[in-house]
């Protein structure tokens, strides 16, 4: 009998397969707008009580951000996780992860503030991880305006997102902001390398492809490809990482980016850093912010029960 689970995902590629813009042949601002007209309608609004759109300042003008206010009136401050949309560098933005970030602080019970950070190729590297930096120390300085503890501000992405915040992870180390509980990175984009083994083995055919990344990653360096210091675009290129906040890793076994979302895990253990590596061998890149998509919500489930005990603070997370 064939896994129904299988069957799941394979109708799901196909049809991503077959309605995914080829971007890489298209223009920044085209390709923009091609994802843009794929975009479902956000239906579960409710999992929050509301929503509050601000404008945060920026290094280069002010940054958008939305926030999310869990149901209910804590009887203390929430836990806050800043979170950075994926979208290659290119396109996505707050919209288009509203319904994620919606279910991510209903399973968190967190205030959420998803960053609008400026895009590629209009803003190349590093701009849109100073901007998540930037959107990162705001939340930890106007916590208690936003009712969160200073003390559990976490930074989380998926994708392109991923990137920023291991990026944002690494210079609030360095320039000792505190506190940084925990990194949360869904399929993260670490290096512009496109010869890693899952790269050779799902470079088409499964949803994202090399081609796309190559063309995302030129987007967004600009032709530049020396950066100082380097991990501002490549977090496992960091001197070291250790210090680093406890992490929770989601990998697909089907992803060009496999192969590098687990090396980072294993940088981060070798370094002292505590690794929850959430794996999923048979599914592919982006599926966790496909809501109608069953294994998605499992996933979250689980990366919202990490997220929660590393958030309380009170119980230690297996490594």
């Amino acid at each position: 009998m064939d896994d129904p689970l299988n069957d799941t995902v394979q109708a799901m590629l196909d049809r991503l397969n077959e309605g995914f813009p080829r971007v890489e042949q298209m223009t920044g601002a085209q390709a923009r707008a091609a994802v843009a007209e794929r975009r479902m309608p956000v239906d579960n609004l409710g999992d929050v009580r509301s929503t509050v759109d601000r404008l945060v300042p920026g290094d280069d003008g002010a940054i958008g951000v939305r926030i999310y206010y869990p149901h209910g009136e804590p009887a203390a401050l929430r836990p806050g996780i800043v979170f950075c949309h994926g979208g290659g560098f290119v396109f996505c933005d707050i919209e288009s992860h509203d319904g994620f970030c919606r279910a991510l602080a209903r399973g968190t019970q967190a205030v959420v503030v998803s960053v609008g950070y400026r895009l590629a190729p209009e803003h190349p590297a590093p701009a849109a991880a100073l901007d998540a930096f930037a959107a990162f120390c705001w939340a930890v300085e106007q916590a208690t305006e936003l009712g969160v503890d200073p003390k559990r501000v976490a930074v989380a992405g998926d994708s392109a997102g991923g990137n920023l915040a291991a990026v944002t992870a690494i210079v609030c180390r360095e320039r000792a902001i505190t506190p940084r509980v925990a990194q949360v990175l869904l399929y993260p984009a670490i290096a512009p390398s496109f010869e890693t083994e899952s790269y050779r083995r799902y470079g088409t055919g499964y949803f994202n492809t090399r081609a796309s990344m190559q063309w995302y990653w030129g987007q967004y360096l600009g032709g530049e490809m020396v950066f100082d210091p380097p991990h501002l675009v490549a977090p496992a290129r960091a001197e070291s990482h250790a210090g680093l906040p406890p992490a929770v890793i989601v990998t697909a076994g089907l992803d060009p980016l496999h192969s590098e979302g687990c090396d980072y895990a294993h940088r981060l253990r070798d370094a002292g850093v505590p690794v929850v590596h959430h794996d999923f061998p048979g599914l592919f890149h982006g599926f966790m912010t496909i809501q109608s998509f069953a294994p998605a919500s499992s996933a979250l489930e689980l990366v919202c029960d990490d997220l929660r005990r590393l958030l309380d603070r009170s119980e230690s997370v297996s490594t």
